[in-house]
């Protein structure tokens, strides 16, 4: 299983190297299994961009190995199969099912 990539804007060429901080802009679908319907967004009121070491696995699965192969200002929609997302856990808090397939829009802000 994995993640598929498909890009909607493509950035500036440069990639992050592994351990690096990268800042995004994100928007995460499947809320109750519905793909359509979003669970959490960067861009909501009262949010702000996400921040994490990429390759490190602090993030799922499915963020770290599409994130290091993304550039600066890049956008992209990563569709995750349920062992690249929260697997059978789910993330009940943000109403994501056990074994949930995830899409989710993301904009490469910055490394740093």
């Amino acid at each position: 299983m994995g993640f598929t990539k498909t890009m909607l804007r493509q950035g500036n060429g440069q990639l992050p190297r592994r351990g690096q901080k990268v800042t995004v802009h994100c928007t995460g679908y499947g809320k109750n299994g519905d793909l359509g319907v979003p669970f959490w967004s960067t861009k909501d009121p009262g949010q702000e961009p996400f921040t994490f070491a990429v390759g490190l696995g602090q993030v799922i699965k499915g963020w770290d190995e599409s994130v290091i192969g993304m550039s600066i200002g890049e956008v992209a929609r990563i569709h995750c199969s349920p062992d690249y997302g929260y697997g059978p856990g789910g993330f009940p808090a943000w109403g994501i099912q056990p074994n949930s397939e995830l899409i989710f829009e993301i904009e490469i802000l910055r490394y740093q």
